[in-house]
C-alpha cells in the first residue's frame, strides 16, 4: 500500500523528496516529466500519486485527467510553488486529495500521504461491503462504482459512490457539513470543504434526472439528501 509515483522535474527537489519518502517506509517511482509519469502508470501499480503541477511535456493537471480516464480509484495530490486560487479550483475540480503549497516540511506531506492511504483503504473496504443500492430510479454499484437511471450511465470516482453512499444512509436528515467531511474526507480543513462543494455540484448533475431527488444546502448548516 506504499508505492508512489512522483512526479517532479526539479531534480535536486525531487532526488531529496524520494530519498525522504523512501526512509519513511514508501517505494517510490519518480518520473521527471508529466509524460514520462503517464507512461509509467499505463505500465506499473501505484497506490498514490504526487505531481508537481508545472512540468515540461505534460503539466500535473494535465496529467490528473489522464490517470483519473485510466484508472479514477487512484488518490493524487498536487505539490506546487504557485498560489493562485484559480489553481487550487482546478486541482479541486480534478479529485485531488490535496494541494501543497511549496516549501514544505517534508514530514508534514509523509503524514498527509499517510492519513490519505488509510482513508482510502478503509473506504475502500466498506464501500465493498455493499452490492447494489437502489435510491429512487437510480442504482448505485458500489463495486463496480457506477450509478445508472434509465438511459444514463455514470462511471464514479470512489469518493463519489462513498459521498452518495453516506448521503443515502442519512437520507431525509439535515447533516452538517462537519459531520459528511469527517466521515467521507476525514478531515475538515478548508481544502476538504471546498472539495465537497466541488462534489455536491457534480452530484446534483448526476440526480437530475430523477425529480424525486433534491441534494438542499442549507446555508451556514449543511445538506439534506431528500428522497420523496
Amino acid at each position: 500500500m506504499k508505492h508512489i509515483l512522483l512526479a517532479e522535474d526539479d531534480l535536486d527537489f525531487g532526488n531529496i523528496l524520494k530519498q525522504y519518502l523512501e526512509l519513511s517506509g514508501y517505494t517510490i517511482t519518480w518520473a521527471k516529466d508529466g509524460q514520462e509519469a503517464l507512461d509509467l502508470f499505463k505500465t506499473k501499480t501505484f497506490n498514490i500519486c504526487v505531481f508537481d503541477v508545472m512540468m515540461p511535456k505534460l503539466d500535473g493537471f494535465l496529467l490528473a485527467e489522464q490517470i483519473i480516464a485510466i484508472n479514477p480509484e487512484t488518490p493524487f495530490i498536487f505539490l506546487t510553488a504557485r498560489k493562485l486560487k484559480d489553481d487550487k479550483i482546478k486541482g479541486l475540480k480534478l479529485g485531488a486529495d490535496d494541494y501543497i503549497i511549496k516549501p514544505f516540511e517534508a514530514d508534514e506531506l509523509v503524514l498527509r500521504l499517510n492519513n490519505i492511504l488509510k482513508r482510502t483503504q478503509n473506504h475502500s473496504n466498506q464501500i465493498k461491503t455493499s452490492n447494489t443500492v437502489t435510491i429512487s430510479n437510480y442504482s448505485l454499484d458500489t463495486q463496480r462504482l457506477e450509478l445508472t437511471c434509465k438511459d444514463f450511465k455514470k462511471q464514479l470516482t470512489q469518493k463519489e459512490a462513498e459521498l452518495i453512499l453516506f448521503l443515502f444512509q442519512h437520507k431525509n436528515q439535515l447533516l452538517k457539513r462537519e459531520a459528511i467531511l469527517k466521515a467521507v474526507w476525514e478531515n475538515d480543513d478548508f481544502f476538504s470543504d471546498r472539495s465537497m462543494d466541488v462534489f455536491i455540484s457534480r452530484l446534483r448533475k448526476y440526480f437530475k434526472h430523477d425529480s424525486s431527488i433534491l441534494i438542499k444546502s442549507t446555508r451556514n448548516i449543511g445538506l439534506e439528501f431528500k428522497v420523496n
